[in-house]
Parts: C-alpha cells; sequence; structure tokens
C-alpha cells in the first residue's frame, strides 16, 4: 500500500531530477576536462540545486495514518522515505558534492489512535524504527534526547467528536499531503455491540447523506479521507477493508471516490490475519483523479471500477421495477424457536387444543443455508406467524408453554422492546415474503452465503431462515433462468463477498432485483417454445439432482457425503450437460448465441438493464 500511494509519484519525480542531475553532470565533467573552470561550476551549482531541491522535497512529505494502531504503516512510510533520500544522497557523493546527515525523520508522519496503549506504542515503534535505520545505514545515534516527544500522533477518535452543544462533530485531522493506513474491521451489524447504540447512533446521524446507514465501520474512514482529497489539502490516499467494500451499502463509498477523483491502485481480494483468524481484504488506493497510471491486482489497467474490477462496469446497473416483491430474506427468530423433529412429532401428534386445531398449524418445517448446502437436518420450529395474540398462541397449548419455558426468558434479556414485549413471535416474521408464498404450493431459495450458487424448491408450509433468499415463484421456468449461468455471472459481478473462503454472498437488492429475466417477471408470453425450453431442462436437473442426492438403498454413513456442495465441488459430466443443456435454452431466449462469451453476457445484461429501467420492455 505504501508503495503506490506514497513511494510510487515521489519515485517518479526522483527519476526526473536525476535525469537532469545526469544532465548538468556530464556538462560538469566535460567542463573540467576542457579546463571551463566557470562552466564547471555552474554546473556543479545546478546539480546542488536539482539534488537539495528533490531532498527538500522528501523532508516535506507529511503522511497521516487515522487509525495508526501501534504504527507499522508509519513506520514502513518512514522507512520508505529514508532508503529513497539516502539514494538520493548516495548519488550526490558518486558526483563528489557534499552529503548531509539524512533530513527526513518521525516529525513528517501524523497519526490518530484511540487506544490509550495503541497511542503510547506507535510513537515508540516510529522512534525506534527511526533509530534503527540510522544505525544500519551507517549514521550512528543521534544526539540526545534518544526519544524525542511525538505529539502528531494524536489520542483522538478519528471519525466522531462532539461540539460544545454535545452535537455530533467531524474531528479535525492533521494536515497530511498522503493517507495511509488500516481502519478497524468491523461489520455493520456488530457496530452497536462493539460501539455502543448512542456512538452508531451518533456516526449514523453525522454522516447520513454520505454513508448509508447499514455501511461497515470502514467506510466511515474512507470518506473522510475522500473529503480531505475533495477539499484540496490530501493529494493521495490508500486503505485497507474487508473485501466487502466492493459490493452492497459499502460500494457507495467507493462511489463518491469515483465522482470526485478516481481509484488509481486496487488489490481487489486478498488473505489477510485480523487478530489472528483469516479473512479476506482488499486494498485501495485514490486521488482526486490526476494519477493516470492504473494497477488493478497486479496488472496494468485503464480504469478500476467502485466493485474494484477493471472491466465492464456493472455498477451502474439499476433496480428493475418489474422484479421487486419476489425475493426476500428470510425470516429472523431472536431465540430459541427450533425443536428436533421427536418433539416436533410428539407436538403434532397432540390433538388436545383448547380452539380445537391442530399444532401443525404453528409447528412446521424449518430449513436454514447448510440444510440446503449439506443435508437437510430434520429441524422443526414452533412459528406464530406475523401477528398472532398472545390469546390466540396460548390456544396452541404445547408448543406455547414450549416457547414460553425456552424463548421468553432469551427475550426478557434483549434490547429491544420490540423483541421483550412481543417474545412469542419471530423477531423478523417477514410479513411481505409470508404474503408473497401464500398462494404457492412451493417456492424458490438460495443460501445467502455458499461457495456454488444453488437453487432448490422449498414446500409449503417450510419456515426460511434469514440464511436462505425466498423467491415468491413457483415454476420451473423461473427455477431455470436462476440456476443458469446467465444469472450465475450477474450474480458473482453484483453481489459481495464472505469469509476466508471467499464465498459469495447473494442480496436480493443487488443480485436479483438489477437482473433482467429474458422477459419482465409475469409478462413471459404463454405457450412460447423457448419458456417450455426453459423449464423442461430446469425440471431435468431438479430431478436429476434429487436423484443423486436420495438414491434407493444407501446406507446413511453413503447419504452423509451427498449433498449439493459436494456434487457441485466434483460436477461430474452429467451435471455439466444438464446445466449445458439448461444455458442453452436460456441463451435462446435472451437471442443469444450458444457460444456467447461470458462478458458478452455481462454486457448484454447491462445493456437490456438500463433499457429496462427507463421504461423499455428490453426485448
Amino acid at each position: 500500500m505504501v508503495e503506490p500511494v506514497l513511494m510510487a509519484p515521489l519515485r517518479r519525480e526522483w527519476d526526473e531530477a536525476r535525469q537532469k542531475a545526469d544532465d548538468e553532470g556530464e556538462r560538469m565533467r566535460t567542463a573540467s576536462v576542457a579546463g571551463r573552470r566557470q562552466q564547471a561550476r555552474n554546473a556543479r551549482v545546478k546539480v546542488e540545486e536539482i539534488l537539495r531541491g528533490f531532498a527538500e522535497r522528501l523532508r516535506g512529505v507529511r503522511v497521516l495514518d487515522p487509525a495508526c494502531g501501534s504504527g507499522n504503516f508509519l513506520y514502513v512510510a518512514l522507512r520508505e522515505l529514508l532508503d529513497l533520500e539516502q539514494e538520493v544522497l548516495n548519488y550526490a557523493g558518486a558526483l563528489g558534492l557534499d552529503v548531509a546527515l539524512p533530513g527526513v525523520g518521525p516529525e513528517q508522519l501524523f497519526g490518530i489512535e484511540t487506544s490509550p496503549y495503541a497511542h503510547e506504542l506507535a510513537q515508540v515503534a516510529v522512534w525506534i524504527g527511526y533509530l534503527q535505520w540510522m544505525e544500519a545505514s551507517g549514521y550512528g545515534s543521534p544526539p540526545d534526547p534518544v526519544l524525542g516527544p511525538m505529539t502528531n500522533i494524536r489520542e483522538i477518535d478519528a471519525i466522531l467528536t462532539h461540539d460544545e452543544d454535545g452535537n455530533p462533530a467531524e474531528p479535525e485531522w492533521p494536515e497530511a499531503d498522503v493517507i495511509v493506513g488500516n481502519p478497524p474491521f468491523l461489520a455493520d451489524r456488530r457496530m452497536r455491540a462493539e460501539l455502543g447504540d448512542e456512538y452508531v447512533s451518533d456516526v449514523r446521524r453525522l454522516y447520513r447523506d454520505r454513508v448509508p446507514g447499514n455501511a461497515d465501520l470502514v467506510c466511515y474512514w474512507f470518506e473522510r479521507a475522500r473529503e480531505q482529497i475533495e477539499n484540496g489539502g490530501v493529494k493521495r490516499a490508500g486503505l485497507l477493508a474487508t473485501n466487502s467494500i466492493r459490493g452492497g451499502a459499502n460500494r457507495s463509498v467507493l462511489r463518491r471516490i469515483k465522482d470526485t477523483g478516481d481509484i488509481f491502485f486496487a488489490e481487489s481480494d486478498r488473505p489477510w490475519i485480523l487478530n489472528g483468524a483469516a479473512v479476506r481484504v482488499s486494498m485501495i488506493g485514490f486521488d482526486g483523479g490526476s494519477e493516470m497510471t492504473k494497477s488493478l491486482d497486479g496488472v496494468p489497467a485503464q480504469a478500476i471500477n467502485s466493485d474494484l474490477t477493471g472491466d465492464l462496469d456493472l455498477t451502474s446497473a439499476r433496480k428493475l421495477a418489474q422484479n421487486r416483491q419476489i425475493s426476500f430474506y428470510g425470516t429472523v427468530k431472536v431465540g430459541p424457536f427450533d425443536i428436533d423433529s421427536d418433539l416436533a412429532n410428539e407436538m403434532l401428534a397432540d390433538k388436545g387444543n383448547p380452539n380445537g386445531r391442530p399444532n401443525s398449524d404453528v409447528v412446521k418445517p424449518w430449513v436454514n443455508g447448510l440444510d440446503v448446502t449439506r443435508r437437510p437436518g430434520g429441524k422443526f420450529t414452533v412459528d406464530f406467524g406475523v401477528d398472532m395474540s398472545l390469546e390466540d398462541a396460548a390456544l396452541y397449548e404445547m408448543p406455547f408453554e414450549y416457547i414460553k419455558q425456552h424463548v421468553k426468558p432469551f427475550r426478557d434479556g434483549v434490547r429491544r422492546k420490540k423483541y421483550r414485549e412481543i417474545w412469542w413471535i419471530y423477531g423478523e416474521p417477514v410479513g411481505g415474503m409470508r404474503r408473497a408464498i401464500a398462494p404457492l404450493m412451493r417456492f424458490l431459495a438460495t443460501p445467502s452465503v455458499a461457495k456454488h450458487r444453488l437453487f432448490v424448491w422449498l414446500k409449503q408450509p417450510t419456515i426460511a431462515d434469514h440464511a436462505l433468499m425466498v423467491f415468491a415463484r413457483d415454476d420451473d421456468y423461473f427455477f431455470g433462468v436462476l440456476h443458469s449461468r446467465v444469472h450465475e455471472l450477474w450474480s458473482r459481478r453484483m453481489g459481495t463477498w464472505m469469509g476466508v473462503g471467499n464465498d459469495l454472498r447473494y442480496t436480493p437488492t443487488t443480485c436479483f432485483e438489477t437482473f433482467p429475466l429474458p422477459w419482465p417477471p409475469g409478462e413471459e408470453p404463454g405457450g412460447d417454445p423457448r419458456v417450455e425450453s426453459i423449464a423442461e431442462a430446469a425440471r431435468r436437473l431438479d430431478g436429476l439432482r434429487r436423484n443423486w442426492l436420495d438414491p434407493e438403498g444407501a446406507s446413511e454413513f453413503e447419504l452423509k457425503k451427498r449433498t449439493l456442495t459436494n456434487l457441485y465441488n466434483q460436477r461430474p459430466t452429467w451435471l455439466a450437460n444438464a446445466h449445458a443443456a439448461l444455458d442453452r435454452a436460456v441463451f435462446a431466449a435472451y437471442g443469444w448465441p450458444e457460444n456467447i462469451a461470458d462478458e458478452d453476457i455481462l454486457k448484454e445484461l447491462l445493456s437490456l438493464n438500463l433499457e429496462r429501467s427507463e421504461g423499455g420492455t428490453g426485448r
């Protein structure tokens, strides 16, 4: 990060300065040989001016790490600046010029850190690093005091302070030329637990017009750095984030960077160790738009998009009105509502409810993401719907008493008032999803996070967990389009990534609501052979998979290995053939050739998306 963001432009400046110094040095040598002493002296003065000017340039560079921790980035920046200055001094010495001591020093480094311990450690680390460099480079130890004060590393919050009236305000950052750093990685869903409700509310209110309310914590550093560049103080910035910065709400801060400047350097996806845990990160360098040399994943690029791709910019895709109210997140229980099959069967067998209703009204199969990617777990849940009253729920005696005994104590301890008061109802029962699938005998689902993008049918009255995305469609045509190569390509580019395995996270808003199907949902032509061709290929794929998953006579041990994840890891020929047939049918529905390239698929989809978003039919 330090090299492309801080050092690359300085090295270019040094190359230019050295070329000028080479030219003057040659004139100096030629004049000396010819006995033209005055010309030699004049050339020598010019060489000294060139080298002195660049050395002073290095000594004036100010580097800020706005989340400096123990000072690693600052130490690396100081070492690199010193190395380049030494190169200048060595060059001067080779020409027989007077050589001064290095002038680059810790006073050029600025930091912000909230932890008192890390704040002190950063100051010590920078000074020790400086002294070690001086000693190793043959300059000895500087005069006392050995460790000078470093008041330019501040112990403050980088993104939030409060004014005299107690209102949230942005802290003032030290003036700098370059910003580099590794801001804290904290996902949106963990911010309140880690930072507190008041802090998170203040931050989101302060940045509400610039950073989405559901963005990760690191996004606020990106926005502050972008703002510093836009205001003309900082020239360049380079920050790290988890690779989820490329998608969803997080990507909006990169889009703002593109709006007011540009991204010139990115490593879109790299392994990283955070607090001993393996994660995936993105490294991003950006400026006001003046840098013409761009690098993406170590390869020269013409442009870098806000999703950290270098080819087609799919971030311009828009949500399609026709795709709304079809895809939903699954339910969120907030408490131990799930039960095993033995208890569920006991409840289902009980016939003694005072309302005369069967417990099957509220005891239902429950499925999460692992039930799709691995083997079904056979779990059930007690589900009192969206708004069943306490009195009505109590009439399902055995299920209600179970929830009262096991869920209510848990709900009594949660922060949210709604969860405490309506403790017998799921925390997020997702009424919109339930209403959408109510008329259907089956509905489509896909895990929100998975190595392979898998779609499966779930039968009513199965309750889908929040780890599943639910689609309110029951037709094989729809299944086929979503399980085709076309939708897989689109969702991989439009989704985000999670974990060290870099598994794709599917989100309804970005992956589906932007996706242009062959025809807008609900407008498929009845009796069209292209629709039936997709449906037939989809039925065949689903049937073949079901036969493989549950072969007749298979032992329990063998069945454990027969999972969709293992199947798609192996991708046997029959599965590849079934998907190829499905892809051909879907390509035909779009009017594309069978050999269409992946990049051309994405181009066609983007064009179709933009046309439909502007009111066209896209056919």
